[in-house]
């Protein structure tokens, strides 16, 4: 195995074609493909899963990506040391589910930028699920993702993702200042059974967000969005209700309640902070960090 042959390998990972990663490294895609099948001649084994849709990678594929990363990191370092080369900034690339935002990156970034000034931290946001599979293909570092009891794996893909839990959060539902539950702490479960729901919409990977789960009955739903911000400002506008875990509760816009469910078992979300196994970098474990600090009170 050659560094170029690691370098096509992870690049190929984490943009899902032949066709991208030739784009991305300078080569031709003939070159990419003669690299991938050499690479998979001299393990014996099968790395490339070619579909319609593109190429992922095969589990021995991902095995082998966790110790690339490895390698190509110490050969860069090498590198430097031996050029002389001044420290340069370590990117970590990180993804978090969208009700993670407002409530950590912030303050996750300021406590990094105090203790940890060398590192710069890209983001973008995804459902568990898409995260998920971001990190084994290598196109993140790190995750911000959610968990419902009993708190099973991101995924089910072996070997396991490293998940480290951030808190535990409940599930509230936010409704309108005004209107019919104004000035309350507290609903009960039935009396959301013929209230209006804004939703986020649900697909295969994710059941339909912001309808209280253990709703008895059918859910009217009469909005549709996936932006919190949207959500809020609709429920603010006396437009409907919607759920949000509680740590969200502080940065609600004016016009919105939160309130706790009566009647019902509470909804438990648990926050987690996953990587890829195995040993993590310096700037993904002080990434780490600075979320789970940013998380306590």
């Amino acid at each position: 195995m050659s560094s170029t042959s690691l370098r096509v390998l992870c690049r190929i990972a984490e943009s899902g074609s032949f066709t991208a990663a030739a784009a991305a490294l300078g080569y031709t895609q003939s070159a990419v493909s003669r690299q991938a099948a050499a690479l998979e001649r001299s393990l014996g084994a099968t790395l490339f899963e070619r579909r319609t849709d593109g190429v992922r990678l095969t589990r021995t594929g991902l095995t082998l990506l966790r110790h690339a990363r490895a390698i190509l990191a110490s050969v860069d370092a090498a590198e430097r040391e031996l050029l002389g080369a001044a420290p340069r900034t370590e990117v970590v690339r990180l993804g978090l589910v969208p009700s993670a935002g407002p409530v950590l990156l912030p303050g996750a970034l300021t406590r990094l930028a105090g203790t940890a000034p060398g590192i710069r931290v890209t983001t973008r946001e995804g459902t568990t699920p898409g995260l998920a599979r971001a990190l084994r293909t290598g196109s993140l570092d790190l995750a911000v993702l959610t968990s419902r009891p009993p708190h099973r794996p991101p995924d089910g893909e072996a070997p396991r993702l490293h998940v480290t839990t951030v808190q535990d959060t409940e599930l509230l539902v936010a409704a309108p200042a005004t209107g019919t539950f104004a000035g309350r702490a507290s609903v009960h479960v039935d009396e959301l059974v013929d209230a209006p729901w804004i939703a986020t919409p649900s697909s295969g990977a994710e059941p339909l967000l912001g309808v209280w789960p253990g709703l008895p009955g059918r859910a009217r739903v009469v909005h549709s969005a996936r932006d919190w911000l949207t959500k809020l400002h609709l429920v603010a506008g006396g437009f409907g209700v919607t759920t949000i875990p509680d740590g969200l509760a502080p940065v609600v816009p004016p016009g919105v309640i939160s309130l706790r469910v009566e009647g019902a078992p509470p909804e438990i979300r648990r926050v987690l902070v996953a990587r890829l196994p195995g040993a993590a970098t310096p700037a993904v474990t002080a990434v780490t960090a600075a979320i789970t600090s940013a998380a306590r009170p």
